[in-house]
């Protein structure tokens, strides 16, 4: 949906996306100067919103950023925009930036943040994807060493996920110094031994929201765990491998660099954990 008339928010008022505008010094646009944040509503229901304020508000820290809203002015606002869309399963997308002011590296003073935006249409993984598992290349991961933060600097992880577009995998898996971080724009977690094993929380790794709730919804239903480092050559010996983000949920991977992996189908931890995920989403969002 981009036809001109999609609805968006920008700096307090609702328009037209074909109306909203910004200064070519925003600092966004200039230098990638921003955080942004994307939470999934389900049937207009934001998904674990808390977790998504409390990472949008660690992303701010993080780059000296004040929060121009509190909790509470933000959760209306997501819920405002999610009302104005036609659609009821929605990405929302929010971005706040330093604002606009003479390009110079230091931070200006007093310049009121740059907050934008918009809800499109939740696109879930396809039923072939869920039955059947995804293809993933792997690859050095060489991006700054500040990834626990989601910023809008993401040319690092462009070129990431178009290294997996250009050999049509759906995500390129990495790898730094011989240890799993992540994947260009999803959380990577592996099955060994009937456990689920992910890479700590740490600032290789985005703090993923659905990493979280993964966890949290396998140690309900009483599955084992452990959160430590995990080497290349564990990573690519385990039982199964799985990929999970907001938009993903959780999806497994069978096919790494043009192989079958893990028998080349999900395994069956994934479709137990696949189960599990789809029960605690609000109700009547679950996939048929």
């Amino acid at each position: 949906m981009n036809d001109g008339s999609q609805i968006v928010y920008l700096n307090g008022s609702f328009l037209p996306i074909g109306e909203a505008r910004i200064p070519v010094l925003d600092r966004g646009f200039i230098y990638g100067d921003g955080v942004y944040e994307v939470i999934p509503a389900y049937r207009r229901a934001p998904f674990r919103m808390p977790h998504h304020l409390r990472r949008l508000q660690a992303s701010l820290d993080g780059i000296r950023l004040g929060n121009p809203m509190d909790d509470e002015a933000w959760d209306r606002l997501v819920r405002d925009l999610v009302a104005r869309q036609p659609f009821d399963d929605q990405s929302v997308y929010l971005q706040v930036t330093r604002g606009v002011a003479k390009r110079d590296h230091a931070f200006p003073k007093g310049v009121p943040a740059t907050v934008f935006m918009m809800s499109n249409p939740l696109t879930l993984p396809s039923r072939e994807q869920v039955e059947h598992g995804v293809a993933v290349v792997t690859a050095d991961d060489n991006r700054w060493l500040r990834c626990d933060l989601k910023t809008t600097s993401l040319v690092g992880n462009v070129l990431m996920r178009q290294h997996a577009a250009d050999h049509d995998a759906i995500e390129t898996v990495m790898f730094r110094d011989g240890w799993l971080t992540e994947a260009s724009a999803s959380n990577v977690l592996i099955v060994r031994g009937g456990g689920i094993v992910a890479p700590p929380k740490d600032h290789q790794i985005l703090p993923g929201i659905t990493y979280d709730a993964t966890l949290e919804f396998a140690r309900a239903a009483g599955m084992r765990m452990e959160i430590r480092p995990v080497r290349r050559e564990e990573a690519l010996a385990a039982d199964e491998m799985w990929i999970s983000s907001s938009t993903k949920e959780v999806l497994a991977v069978t096919t790494v660099d043009g192989k079958p992996f893990s028998g080349g189908e999900p395994g069956p931890m994934f479709r137990r954990m696949y189960a599990v995920f789809q029960d605690h989403k609000p109700s009547g969002s679950r996939r048929g």
